[in-house]
């Protein structure tokens, strides 16, 4: 029996806001690579995630929700998913299958038009009680999209995953491995620290609050016992500080609380936080600090 070649590619998750993409890509690769919450627009950048197997490699690039760009920051979100979905081999589209089509999905559509094969990804099945209706919800779609195949799936339960792995597979082009085996992703790892801060603070706060902030790593002090790490929260306006803040900091230790407990995981090692919250007026619309705020930027300090 002839053994099946190897495949490797990149593969782009796509969708609206809210679909559940950054849960789909932790289900994936097996490790929390993006912060989830409750809150629509919790990606800021691509972010990318490695499933390594016997038989292929799958590079996932998670992006930013679709969404209308408003702002600065936003616009640069969606430059960010423009690129993501730019000679790929394949993208995912996303999309919540409670929910209906709406206007706004139809626009979502209209990014993908420069991507070459689209596979459609119902997610959220496990909402249904009624299973019946993803059919309908499926041939909608289709008549919006040319999606080469649809795959539906519960990013949170499981369902559907190794199905959707099957069908990624068989998209990818015959090629070696493109990165070493024990490769995970391209995120620095004070990002992904950053990060972690900003999901205890979505899951906090709630209105303009955590879209008003932005994390960063000032200091980072490591030894094998021990990682001391002081962040700043960067919010627009004083009474956003106040409210992160909470009453007699209340608020702030608890994310600071929640971030660390996360962190010793990611670091394995015990973990020394301070947080301190800075008002810093229209960041959104601040190109140098949104450069700052890249990750990218951080690769140069980067030793691990």
């Amino acid at each position: 029996m002839t053994e099946a070649p190897h495949r490797a590619g990149f593969v782009s998750i796509a969708g609206r806001p809210n679909a559940g993409k950054s849960t789909l890509l932790n289900a994936l690769v097996g490790e929390k690579l993006a912060i989830t919450a409750h809150q629509p627009q919790t990606t800021r950048t691509s972010i990318q995630g490695v499933l390594t197997s016997a038989d292929a490699q799958i590079v996932f690039i998670d992006s930013p929700g679709i969404h209308t760009s408003n702002t600065l920051f936003n616009k640069r979100m969606m430059s960010a998913l423009h690129r993501a979905v730019e000679d790929r081999d394949l993208v995912l589209y996303v999309a919540d299958s409670s929910k209906p089509v709406t206007d706004q999905d139809q626009e979502a559509l209209s990014v993908l038009s420069t991507a070459a094969r689209v596979l459609f990804v119902p997610n959220k099945t496990d909402r249904l009680a009624d299973k019946r209706v993803l059919l309908p919800l499926i041939q909608r779609y289709m008549e919006l999209f040319p999606f080469v195949d649809v795959v539906p799936v519960s990013a949170r339960k499981g369902d559907g995953l190794d199905e959707l792995k099957r069908v990624v597979k068989q998209y990818l082009p015959e090629s070696p491995a493109l990165f070493p085996e024990d490769y995970l992703t391209d995120q620095p790892i004070r990002f992904l620290a950053a990060e972690i801060v900003r999901e205890s603070i979505l899951r906090a706060t709630r209105e303009e609050v955590p879209h008003a902030t932005a994390v960063l790593i000032d200091e980072w002090e490591e030894t094998p016992r021990l990682a001391k790490i002081a962040v700043t929260i960067h919010v627009e306006r004083s009474g956003q500080k106040i409210i992160l803040i909470g009453k007699k900091g209340h608020l702030l230790k608890q994310i600071g609380s929640e971030a660390r407990h996360e962190l010793e995981r990611l670091l394995g090692t015990k973990v020394f936080l301070s947080l301190f919250v800075k008002v810093k007026p229209h960041w959104r619309e601040d190109p140098d600090f949104l450069n700052h705020v890249d990750w990218r930027s951080m690769i140069g300090s980067e030793d691990r």
